[in-house]
């Protein structure tokens, strides 16, 4: 979603905050502005509409430098994308603010301000907070006392960022709801929504947490927490790495990213199985307690997550565990009857999905038996605030649909479902079976990128097309629909996933020569069953695009078949996630549309 960088230090920052916006570019967003304390002691901004390269040209114009500044990226929520609505939103000269989230009450704070003489520029709620803030300093307050005063008026979501000129040595920062870190250096310090726009100057980090309000000087930051009350944070180091943030030999994040999946995959399984063995203890050490005392799981996530929670059911149902899953958009606002020994599960790339840890925050009241949470960034709030974290090692994802991400995810929930079913009745023999899967899988997922060239051609027959339909039956239904939202996000086809079995109760009315079919036929049980949906395609002559392994005997005429090498059944749903990634990545080239870009979406969902 948005994101913020800010600078104090005894140098230039325009420099840091300009390569900090475009390292959260991956974010996504439409504008990008930047305050910065000018040689004459007062704010110089920038804003500009589009790409942070246009802000940088307009900041390259100017002969400005600053030792002192805030800067962001901006995805529109109130108010369309334009430069009056682009951050940093100032109230006359006397601040400064850049903001991320939703301020709920920011209309009844509008009327009062306008009554009071406050001319507003642009339609967004962050205006808001920098006429109060205004109002505050001419009151006599200090820029801390002033950021503390109008946080206490706010209702919703929010971090944010102040400078003043009358209050000329600290930014000012605080947060409620949505991530907010301090980068320590040495004689300068940083502020940033995420540790991503920070790693070239600082890998010293202070996560803060709800309700704090913190001062950051060149020479030292006081933190205080919600009531008011100095405190000490920890310092963490970071360990992220600027190569994630490189595209290598690739065109794009989106290639890198589906190519590095047998690495993270690996890097996901390291230490976690040996010699046939799940080694449950690499969980953490309060994993084994929990599980044991687990007879009913809940998966809460969003998007991509949520499919993999899908996936994730259909496991854990085969071995006897319970599994209710859910969007954690509608969880979070329904009562919820929760099985006695429920564990939480959530699943989120970011670990700052806003929704999701609306529901993880919000379980503490229900009598679940704990938090699990599945995630990627091991600082983030997610992995902060649940009881036991399981890392997916995937590395930093940029581009916006997630690949990478969500077949680590799945291997990690595979993995606890071995973790569950010991608990089940599950053999040494089976076990070490499911183990074996998961150890083969990466060299798997290599002879299925051998395909790309292939794919590529198949997808010739994508670029002119402008619906699709996605069919799977069991775990490979959400693999239908991870592949059509793929689909959909970058090339902007409409595409829409549905059990095969659904064929007759609705969708096979859209079935002509224009509407492509994509599905996989694993060699499994349902197989002779989606065989027989397949032929009701064909007869309404509608073309088909089917991925396979080699013993699938698909017996039809007229369609395109990629056929995979032998796939465990355990595993394969993970397998045939890959060449429904690179069908919708060489679509989406062919249709010219920003791959890792797309159009009004963001990577981070961290507002409502």
């Amino acid at each position: 979603m948005c994101g913020i960088v800010g600078a104090i230090a005894d140098r230039n920052v325009l420099p840091i905050l300009l390569e900090g916006l475009q390292r959260l570019e991956y974010r996504g967003y439409d504008s990008a502005g930047v305050a910065v304390r000018d040689a004459k002691g007062g704010l110089k901004r920038f804003r500009a509409l589009g790409k942070v390269a246009v802000l940088k040209e307009l900041v390259d114009q100017s002969d400005v430098t600053g030792d002192l500044g805030i800067a962001h990226t901006r995805w529109a929520t109130h108010g369309a994308p334009a430069e009056r609505n682009a951050h940093p939103h100032m109230s006359g000269v006397k601040v400064a603010v850049v903001h991320n989230g939703i301020i709920e009450n920011h209309n009844e704070l509008r009327d009062r301000l306008t009554g009071h003489g406050y001319v507003f520029t642009s339609e967004t709620d962050t205006e808001v907070i920098a006429h109060l803030m205004a109002d505050k300093l001419e009151a006599g307050k200090s820029l801390l006392a002033a950021v503390v005063d109008v946080a206490a008026e706010l209702e919703g979501a929010y971090a944010l960022a102040a400078s003043s000129p009358e209050d000329h040595d600290r930014i000012v920062v605080t947060r409620e709801g949505s991530p907010l870190v301090i980068g320590l250096g040495e004689g300068e310090n940083f502020i940033a929504s995420d540790v991503m726009a920070l790693l070239s100057v600082t890998r010293r980090f202070i996560f803060l947490e709800e309700g704090d309000v913190a001062e950051v000087r060149r020479d030292g930051v006081t933190i205080y927490n919600a009531a008011g009350e100095e405190v000490t944070r920890e310092i963490k180091e970071s360990a992220l790495s600027n190569a994630n943030i490189d595209k290598g030999p690739y065109a794009h994040y989106m290639l890198k990213e589906i190519y590095e999946q047998p690495g993270v995959i690996s890097e996901t399984l390291e230490g976690r199985i040996h010699k046939g063995r799940l080694l449950e203890a690499s969980f953490g050490h309060e994993t084994t307690a929990l599980l044991d005392k687990t007879k009913h799981v809940q998966i809460v996530a969003c998007g991509t997550s949520y499919h993999a929670g899908l996936v994730a059911k259909y496991w854990l149902e085969e071995v006897g565990v319970g599994c209710s899953v859910e969007v954690a958009s509608e969880y979070r606002y329904r009562k919820v009857v929760v099985p006695e020994g429920s564990l939480l599960i959530t699943i989120s790339q970011s670990g700052e999905t806003a929704d999701t840890l609306a529901a993880l925050r919000d379980s503490c009241s229900k009598g679940y038996i704990g938090s699990l949470t599945v995630c990627n960034v091991p600082e983030s709030s997610l992995v902060r605030e649940s009881d036991v974290c399981f890392m997916t090692r995937a590395g930093t994802e940029i581009g916006v649909a997630s690949t990478k991400a969500f077949t680590t995810q799945l291997v990690a929930l595979r993995l606890l479902m071995i973790a569950l079913a010991r608990r089940k009745g599950l053999t040494p023999e089976e076990e070490e079976t499911m183990v074996n899967e998961l150890h083969s899988l990466p060299r798997q997922v290599e002879v299925v990128l051998e395909l790309a060239d292939k794919i590529q051609i198949m997808a010739e027959d994508f670029s002119d097309k402008h619906n699709a339909l996605f069919l799977g039956r069991g775990a490979f239904y959400p693999v239908a629909m991870e592949g059509a939202l793929k689909l959909k996000e970058i090339s902007y086809i409409h595409a829409e996933a549905y059990p095969a079995g659904e064929l007759k109760h609705g969708p096979l009315a859209l079935v002509d020569e224009t509407m492509p079919v994509v599905c996989a036929l694993p060699d499994d049980p349902l197989l002779e069953k989606v065989l027989s949906n397949l032929q009701e395609v064909r007869a309404r002559g509608g073309e088909l695009f089917l991925f396979s392994d080699h013993k699938v005997n698909i017996g039809l005429d007229r369609y395109q078949s990629l056929t995979l090498a032998d796939i465990y059944p355990g595993t394969a749903p993970i397998v045939y996630s890959i060449p429904l990634q690179l069908l919708a990545y060489h679509v989406a080239l062919l249709k010219g549309t920003d791959v890792d870009q797309p159009r009004n979406l963001a990577k981070s969902v961290t507002v409502e």
